[in-house]
């Protein structure tokens, strides 16, 4: 499925709220559920305290009851007191048995009803008229039993109440754990997000910009593949057109350029004078037939090499440094090209004069040395004169220096 750019980048902000959201939810999720374990278990602690609380009060009560009863002559309202306080206390208990589900709780707390029981057949057998001590002595032991398993209900309380804070520091600890989980999958899915998401983005425009670049090497050999049906796609289409169109611009310039140049060659040529052509830097860029015939050069030795590097005389580089310092036309500049001795192998400029030394004896009379200079006769195959006409360009750096030789002096 093909996306424009915009949809791309919705999408991928998209993707990213969903992230977030999803990161949110989870995170909501557990809280949430540690919220409702720790309530529950708070909730089912406070409702086992309260009863507990009732019941040790309950139990309390039916003890101070019974004193009563074993140290003072019972009456109708003590015993209807302890009947009721034992009414209650089983009803704590069944309430308490409710919140349990271990045997051993259900165990104990079966004997504290049990004993309620017992208690209450004996205080409504009791006579309120004659005493029966053997029924008051069994009051006094179930009231004992009962606070004997009360008090063992407290240990195992109290030990579960342990239990109870480690099982919570348990479930905030998992949660902990789930939620850190949770943190480095969605910390991981941005990083790769974050990673392919932009580069599937940035690709093609890297694609343009290594384009654009092979282009300012005037590389024209070069197109961008991009598949996508998007704003880039057509960019890239656009482009790839664009550099067609410079590739076949570039091959007709060079071909206009070399018939101009067979033009240039054929009326320089044409004009039978020595020509020659230079660029700012002093490089030769062209010469026709008689230079190449006066000088005994080839086009190897001279095209595109700057003129004191190849075997150009002095004086004509004088000339042409002369007008590149100016920038301005040279008229009726003397030129003398000297015939080259391919025999000799000095490194002595063309045209210095050869002085030779000779020293003559004189008569010891005169004391004296004398000497004379034999200088050697110059053929030159040229004399004449030299015009160089500026071509300027937009800089002086691309300026170039046409040089016309002739025999005589131009008029001005």
């Amino acid at each position: 499925m093909n996306l424009s750019l915009r949809n791309r980048v919705a999408t991928s902000f998209s993707l990213a709220a969903a992230v977030v959201i999803l990161l949110a939810f989870i995170v909501f999720y557990h809280l949430n559920n540690l919220n409702k374990e720790i309530e529950s278990i708070t909730d089912r602690s406070n409702k086992v305290t309260l009863i507990t609380d009732e019941v040790r009060i309950s139990a309390v009560q039916i003890l101070k009851n019974q004193r009563r009863i074993l140290t003072k002559k019972p009456t109708p309202e003590m015993v209807e007191r302890i009947l009721n306080l034992c009414e209650s206390f089983t009803s704590q208990l069944q309430r308490l048995d409710a919140h349990y589900d271990e045997p051993e709780v259900k165990k104990i707390i079966g004997q504290m009803l049990s004993y309620t029981d017992s208690l209450k057949v004996i205080l409504s057998k009791a006579s309120l008229f004659h005493r029966n001590n053997i029924g008051m002595t069994s009051i006094g032991e179930l009231a004992d039993k009962i606070l004997d398993a009360f008090s063992e209900f407290q240990d195992i309380q109290y030990y579960q109440n342990v239990e109870r804070e480690e099982k919570i520091k348990s479930i905030i600890n998992e949660t902990k754990r789930k939620m850190m989980i949770t943190l480095i999958i969605a910390f991981l899915w941005t990083i790769i997000l974050g990673l392919v998401i932009p580069g599937k983005i940035a690709l093609p425009f890297k694609k343009i910009k290594d384009a654009i670049r092979e282009l300012q090497d005037c590389n024209f050999d070069v197109s961008i593949y991009y598949s996508q049906d998007d704003e880039i796609g057509e960019i890239a289409q656009e482009m790839n057109k664009m550099i067609h169109s410079f590739k076949k611009f570039e091959e007709l310039r060079a071909d206009k350029i070399v018939v101009e140049n067979r033009k240039f060659d054929v009326l320089a040529n044409m004009v039978k004078r020595p020509v020659l052509l230079a660029n700012a830097k002093g490089e030769l860029m062209y010469m026709n037939n008689q230079i190449y015939q006066l000088l005994q050069v080839q086009s190897e030795d001279t095209i595109g090499k700057v003129m004191t590097d190849s075997i150009i005389p002095q004086c004509i580089i004088e000339t042409y440094e002369l007008a590149i310092k100016r920038r301005s036309k040279i008229e009726n500049q003397e030129i003398k090209i000297a015939k080259r001795d391919e025999t000799k192998k000095s490194d002595k400029e063309v045209g210095d004069k050869i002085s030779v030394k000779v020293d003559i004896e004189g008569d010891e009379a005169d004391a004296a040395e004398q000497s004379e200079e034999v200088e050697e006769v110059i053929e030159y195959v040229y004399e004449g004169y030299a015009s160089v006409i500026p071509i300027r360009g937009r800089e002086s750096s691309l300026d170039y220096y046409l040089m016309v030789m002739t025999k005589e002096v131009q008029a001005s």
